[in-house]
C-alpha cells in the first residue's frame, strides 16, 4: 500500500530502469494518479535511460481532448518492489505519473 499524501496529492519515489540494460536507470519522483492507467515520465528521462518508444497511441486527457503520445516499456522500482509497464513519453515539463497498471505490475495499490 501507498500512504504518502499531502494535501489530498501522493508522492513517490522510484526508479525507472531500462529493462534490456539494467545498468541504465533514473530515480524520480512520482505523483501517483490513480485516474491515469499508464506512468508517464518527461521523454527527455526515458532517453537518457535507452527506453525507446515501441508505438504511437492517442490518450484522452482529463480536459476531455486527445493527445498522441509515444509508449515504450520500462522496469520501475516503487517501495522495494520491481515491474515492468508501458510509460508514455511525456514532454519535457511533464510531471512524472505513476499510473494504476504500473501500480499493479509492482504489486502495490493507492490507500488514500
Amino acid at each position: 500500500m501507498l500512504g504518502l499524501a499531502a494535501m489530498g496529492l501522493t508522492w513517490v519515489d522510484a526508479e525507472i530502469t531500462n529493462p534490456g540494460r539494467r545498468s541504465r536507470k533514473s530515480k524520480l519522483r512520482f505523483l501517483v494518479d490513480s485516474g491515469a492507467i499508464y506512468s508517464m515520465v518527461p521523454a527527455p528521462v526515458l532517453r537518457k535511460v535507452g527506453i525507446r518508444p515501441l508505438r504511437t497511441e492517442i490518450f484522452e486527457l482529463a480536459d476531455g481532448r486527445t493527445a498522441r503520445h509515444k509508449v515504450g516499456h520500462a522496469l520501475f522500482r516503487v517501495q522495494g518492489k520491481l515491474g515492468g509497464s508501458d510509460v508514455i513519453f511525456g514532454g519535457p515539463r511533464d510531471e512524472p505519473l505513476l499510473g494504476a497498471v504500473t501500480l499493479e505490475e509492482v504489486g502495490l495499490e493507492l490507500d488514500p
